[in-house]
Parts: C-alpha cells; sequence; structure tokens
C-alpha cells in the first residue's frame, strides 16, 4: 500500500471513530443533567414534559403578542421560525424580512398548529436524546448504581407449554425468547437502558442501572401478558358506539355495560388502541368481541413482518405450531367473513377479516410499515415462553459507582501522563510519534465500544488502564530495531524501512498471543471478566493498528515531506 493510500485509510478511520464517539461525547458531556433525566425517563414522562413546556411557550407567545406584536421573537423558540418559514412558503405569501412575534405566528392558521409545532420539537428533542443514547459508551452497574437481578427459568412450566420434557435446545430457545421479552418490557418503565445476559443453562442475569423501584422491577420480570384471539361482534360493536355516543363518559366493568340486558352474554367491550407518535397506547374506539378465545397466543411460534410484492404494503406473518394450527383451521372455517380481533391484556390491538380458512401460517395485513412493527413486537413479546423465578436481587449505591468512575479516570489519566513523559525523555522526538500513537489508540478503543454499545464497568478500565501501558509495547521494539540500524550507518529511510521490517512479526507474534487469549477470557469468562477481555481485545487490535500504521506513516512523512535526513530517536550517541 502506497503512503497516499496509508493516509486516506488514516483520515477514514479517524473519521469513522469520530463519529462513533459523537454521541457518547455528546451525552456525557454536552446533554445538560436535566436532559439526561428527560430522556431515561418512561415515554408518558416525555410526552407529560413535552405538552407542559408546549403549552407554557404559547402562553408567553400569546401575552407577547397581546403587548407588543412587533417584539423579537424568543430566542429560545426560535425553532418555530423555520415551520412559520416553509409555512408562508406553502402558502406562496411574501417571507417577512424580519421575523416578530406578530409575523411568525402569522405563518400558522391557528393556535393548535403553534402549539403541535412546540411540542413536536420538544418531543423530538427527548426521543432524539433517547436514540442517541443507545449509540453511546454505557456505564455498568459498578460505575451507575442500581439493582442487580438474577432469574431462574422454570423447566416445569416449559414443560406444560409443550407437552412434553423440554429438551437442551428448548431451553435454550425459550431462555433466548424469554430475553428479548425482558428488554422489550424494560421500556415501558422508563427504566435506564438494561444489561441483560445468560448466567448459566437456566439463568438470565439482569443489570439495571440508576435509581429504580424494585417493585416496578419485579412487575415486569413476573408479569406474564396475554395475547388471545377473538372475533368481533359488528353489530354489538355498532350499538356500543352509538351507546357511547349518548353516554358519554361511560364505564365498562370486565368489560360489560352497566345495563346487563343491553349487551348479550358471552360478549365483552375492549378498548382499541392505537401506538402514537410518543410510542403510548391511545385509546381509538370500543369493539365489542366474543368471550370465547378463538386461539392462545402460546401456540404462535414465530412472527415477522415483510413486504407484499404486489402492493409493497407490510404484512404480518405468524406461524403456529401443530396443535395451534388444527384449532385455528377449525376456528378461522366456522367464522369465514366475520372479523378477528388480536386482543393482548384486554386491549384489542388489530383486527382483521378472516376472508378464508387459516390453518399454520396466519397473514394480517392492512397496517402501516410502524403499525406492521408494533403488531409484530405483540405477537412476539406478549408472553414470556417460560416462567422465571427471582433467586436473588440486590441493590448497588450509586456513590460507590461515582467513586469508581473518579478513581478509574485518575488511573488511566496520571498512566497515560507516566507514559507520555517516559517516552519522550527516553526516545525523544520519536517518542514523540507513539505518545500521538498512543492518543488515537485511545480515541479507537473508546470509539469502537460505543459502536456497538458496550457497557464500561470498573473491569473495563482496567483493561483500557492496561492498554495504556501495553500500546507503546510495539513502538518501543520497533524503535530499538531502528536504532540498531542506525547504529549500522543507515540513512533515515533505510533505518525506517528495516526497523518496521524486521520488529514486525516480533510485534505481531506477542500481540497476537495476547488477543488469543482475551478472546477465549471473552467467550468463556462471564460478568466482570467478559468486560475485561472484550476492552484488552479492542485495545490490541487498535495498539497494533497506531504502531505499525501510523506511526510509519508519520515517519514516512518526515521522510519524505519535510525531507529529514536524521531521526530524533535519543539524547545522545545516535541521532
Amino acid at each position: 500500500m502506497n503512503k497516499r493510500m496509508r493516509f486516506v485509510v488514516v483520515l477514514f478511520f479517524l473519521g469513522l471513530g469520530a463519529y462513533f464517539l459523537l454521541p457518547t461525547v455528546k451525552w456525557y458531556f454536552i446533554t445538560p443533567q436535566d436532559k439526561k433525566t428527560l430522556a431515561n425517563g418512561s415515554k408518558e414522562e416525555i410526552q407529560k414534559y413535552a405538552k407542559i413546556t408546549a403549552a407554557e411557550d404559547l402562553e408567553t407567545l400569546t401575552a407577547m403578542v397581546k403587548d407588543d406584536p412587533d417584539a423579537v421573537f424568543p430566542e429560545e423558540i426560535s425553532f418555530l421560525i423555520d415551520q412559520a418559514k416553509e409555512n408562508y412558503k406553502l402558502e406562496k405569501r411574501d417571507i417577512p424580512s424580519t421575523w416578530t412575534v406578530k409575523t411568525v405566528l402569522q405563518g400558522f392558521q391557528t393556535g393548535n398548529e403553534v402549539f403541535s409545532a412546540l411540542e413536536d420539537h420538544y418531543r423530538n428533542d427527548v426521543l432524539g436524546l433517547k436514540e442517541m443514547k443507545d449509540k453511546t459508551l454505557m456505564l455498568g452497574l459498578d460505575l451507575s448504581g442500581g439493582m442487580s437481578v438474577v432469574v431462574q427459568a422454570d423447566e416445569e412450566s416449559l414443560a406444560e407449554r409443550l407437552g412434553r420434557t423440554p429438551s437442551e435446545a428448548d431451553l435454550q430457545e425459550a431462555i433466548t425468547l424469554a430475553m428479548e421479552i425482558l428488554n422489550n418490557r424494560i421500556d415501558k418503565f422508563g427504566v435506564t437502558e438494561p444489561s441483560i445476559r445468560k448466567q448459566s443453562n437456566d439463568q438470565i442475569l439482569i443489570e439495571i442501572p440508576g435509581e429504580v423501584d424494585p417493585e416496578r422491577v419485579n412487575s415486569f420480570l413476573m408479569g406474564k401478558g396475554t395475547l388471545n384471539f377473538h372475533i368481533v361482534d359488528d353489530a354489538a360493536t355498532s350499538r356500543i358506539a352509538q351507546y357511547v355516543a349518548s353516554n358519554p363518559g361511560v364505564v365498562f366493568e370486565d368489560g360489560r355495560p352497566s345495563d346487563p340486558d343491553f349487551l348479550e352474554a358471552g360478549l365483552r367491550v375492549l378498548g382499541y388502541y392505537k401506538k402514537d407518535s410518543y410510542g403510548i397506547d391511545q385509546f381509538q374506539r370500543y369493539i365489542v368481541v366474543t368471550e370465547e378465545i378463538g386461539l392462545e397466543g402460546s401456540h404462535i411460534q414465530q412472527a415477522d413482518t415483510i413486504a407484499d410484492q404486489v402492493t409493497g404494503q407490510p404484512n404480518v406473518i405468524f406461524n403456529l405450531d401443530a396443535e395451534g394450527g388444527e384449532i385455528f383451521y377449525k376456528f378461522t372455517s366456522d367464522n369465514t367473513g366475520k372479523s378477528l380481533a388480536v386482543v393482548m391484556d384486554d386491549k384489542v390491538k388489530a383486527a382483521a377479516r378472516i376472508s378464508e380458512p387459516i390453518r399454520d401460517s396466519v397473514r394480517i395485513t392492512g397496517f402501516d410499515t410502524n403499525e406492521a412493527n408494533a403488531l409484530e413486537l405483540v405477537l412476539r413479546t406478549a408472553a414470556l415462553p417460560v416462567d422465571l423465578e427471582i433467586i436473588n436481587e440486590q441493590a448497588v449505591g450509586a456513590s460507590l459507582g461515582s467513586d469508581a468512575i473518579d478513581a478509574g479516570l485518575r488511573a488511566i489519566f496520571y498512566g497515560f501522563i507516566a507514559v507520555v513523559v517516559f517516552m519522550f525523555l527516553y526516545y525523544k522526538g520519536a517518542g514523540l510519534i507513539a505518545d500521538l500513537a498512543l492518543i488515537l489508540n485511545l480515541v479507537f478503543i473508546v470509539a469502537i465500544l460505543s459502536s456497538f454499545n458496550m457497557t464500561l464497568t470498573m473491569t473495563s478500565i482496567a483493561g483500557v488502564i492496561l492498554n495504556v501501558g501495553m500500546a507503546v509495547d510495539a513502538n518501543v521494539i520497533i524503535f530499538e530495531r531502528i536504532r540498531e540500524e542506525l547504529a549500522l550507518g543507515k540513512s533515515r529511510a533505510a533505518a525506517v524501512e528495516a526497523g518496521f521490517k524486521k520488529a514486525f512479526w516480533t510485534v505481531m507474534d506477542a500481540n497476537i498471543t495476547t488477543f488469543i487469549a482475551a478472546i477465549f477470557l471473552s467467550q468463556l469468562g462471564k460478568g466482570p471478566i467478559q468486560g475485561f477481555a472484550v476492552t484488552l481485545a479492542v485495545g490490541i487490535i487498535c495498539s497494533l493498528f497506531t504502531a505499525i500504521f501510523v506511526s510509519r506513516l508519520i515517519f514516512d512523512f518526515g521522510t519524505e515531506v519535510l525531507k529529514r535526513e536524521k531521526i530524533s530517536i535519543a539524547w545522545r550517541g545516535l541521532k
């Protein structure tokens, strides 16, 4: 690879590292604490914040336009100007030369439109932070505090659902799906991003950083969830719609109206819900379904969302087990032409017309992409495939994590400074090249860990500290080879060429053996050991790249661009 291409590669990886590192830097060093708290909150809390803040801003603007309509528009909500400008363009009106309170508000038809624009901004701002946080380097339980919960799978409950003794493959599949379900449930409770992983063949370790209410944790761990299929009674649904229209505020107890004669026996009134822009279920209307369950969700084996080959519209497809297929075939044969309701936890999530008998593969249409993905999630996560029993629950204080972070950062800083000073004192100008490589090494390590949304624990910090010391090993070996070549009277270019060439396999052998050990530790180790091993493995790769690739590029730059004839690699003797 020629020097220009090496330079392009280095620039590419620097740009890539900056891209992956940016969310972490923004989250931990730029984002205010109050915004972090909002982003860590539940969807309901985000909705409340957006609506209240938008209402306060609208009230302020209303007061301003009454007092002084020509006043300069407030800077803190200047984002409304962009929306007003777009509205002016759409209506083909002249855009004002000065944006005052009056001219901005004239860009909207009603106060509700202004409120919606304000609410959209605040909602997208917080949800954007929530999305950005998913791309950051997370702090583990030992650094931020929280809860540690170990749950064990109940094999007897799995045997009851399967109707046979579960095999090892059945158990592992059930635990894997249970982990996915727990991940999806946790966001409902506004809990900070958890770490969920297998601890043994039948146990799951759940680490939830931050302040967490144990009762809320227990609720999503132990809640089973229900997913069933019912037939919709269209005639009764129409009567209920008229009844609700003439009786606003009516309440249905256990799915029945207060007048028992109004609705036939064997029918229930349920709410139909769709997710709003916050991802929160919002009531749409009432639907009457039969109390008889046509099919239980426990018969669903797999659910996927695919695009229709003709229309391109998303379809939700799920497969049933053998028993469920026979039940569903008879059920749909007896109810062809009627509507089928998908009911989760007494909420109707979807309804579709049965056009023909269905056996083991079910296709549901009539949704947009977001609705289809949401329904797929419902079908996959409505119920745990195996009962989970809490066998250990511990709380970790956040103050301990703060102390650990401070100690770890100080160790990295002092270790880094010590290595930088030593390399400069011992290798002079070449030592500065090694120091630059060390800085890039740290940047690349954190960027890679951030890109995979890895969790940083105290042992991971120990791995970073170890890498700070090890990262210059390759440079030391290379520099010594270069000094040997210079002692033979070779020129700068020849000494660098020979030094890197002779040191290459020595450097590779030393690092590959450590890398192999780190890989085995990451695969066989659990918890803290695994975090240390992953950080060590990433650090080895980064140090090899910076020592062999980046350092060589800097030497060649000095030789060919700066036209240097000597190497500053020692304080005396060789120059």
